[in-house]
């Protein structure tokens, strides 16, 4: 039942997912789906938790690489279901998957020599960084070189015309050029956000 809600709402959005379309789906009758779920909510919550599930959550290594693999595998479940990202912390009755996710990661931070307070900055900072990069990946004109035109052109005719150098220079000597894939900023930032926590972690 929740895989085919996730299907619905990878496809769709969670918009379009309502108790009478899960039951179709299913081929049964939407009364029956009330037996598990009081309201779309409580199906949400469940939801929710299902994508908190398939984020890795590595327990080996240094605290650097837990966070590391633990952004990188956030950002790809994301990307798959990409209308969960609004919702990953609204949700007032989290489940067990998203309680042992967020007790993971500050048992990372707190057993790496990070204080209560600095594991709560360093667990918003990770966080506003992978959803936001994953908020503006996926609602970019284009990722890759070779997705660029004609979304490119459109855009270079409005700078070209000598009031934006640097947006021309940007453009033609970085994200014009034959190899360019945005996600490769993700790695970058994400190592610049590391480093940064580790100063924060080293001052107190």
């Amino acid at each position: 039942m929740l895989q085919k809600a996730l299907e619905i709402a990878d496809q769709k959005g969670f918009h379009a997912l309502t108790m009478r379309r899960l039951a179709q789906e299913l081929g049964v009758e939407a009364m029956s789906l009330y037996y598990h779920f009081a309201n779309k909510d409580q199906l949400l919550d469940a939801m929710i938790d299902l994508v908190f599930a398939e984020i890795e959550l590595p327990s080996r290594g240094t605290w650097k690489s837990r966070l590391r693999a633990r952004a990188v595998s956030a950002r790809a479940v994301l990307v798959r279901h990409r209308w969960a990202l609004g919702l990953m912390e609204s949700r007032t009755s989290p489940g067990p998957a998203t309680l042992h996710h967020h007790n993971a990661v500050l048992e990372c931070l707190r057993t790496s020599g990070f204080t209560v307070a600095a594991a709560a900055h360093a667990y918003s900072l990770l966080d506003s960084y992978i959803y936001g990069f994953v908020l503006q990946e996926l609602n970019l004109p284009f990722n890759r070189f070779e997705e660029s035109s004609p979304a490119a052109d459109s855009i270079m005719a409005e700078v070209a015309e000598g009031n934006y150098p640097y947006l021309v220079e940007m453009a033609s000597e970085h994200v014009l050029k034959a190899g360019y894939d945005y996600s490769k900023e993700f790695d970058i930032g994400l190592e610049i956000v590391l480093d940064g926590l580790e100063r924060l972690r080293d001052q107190n």
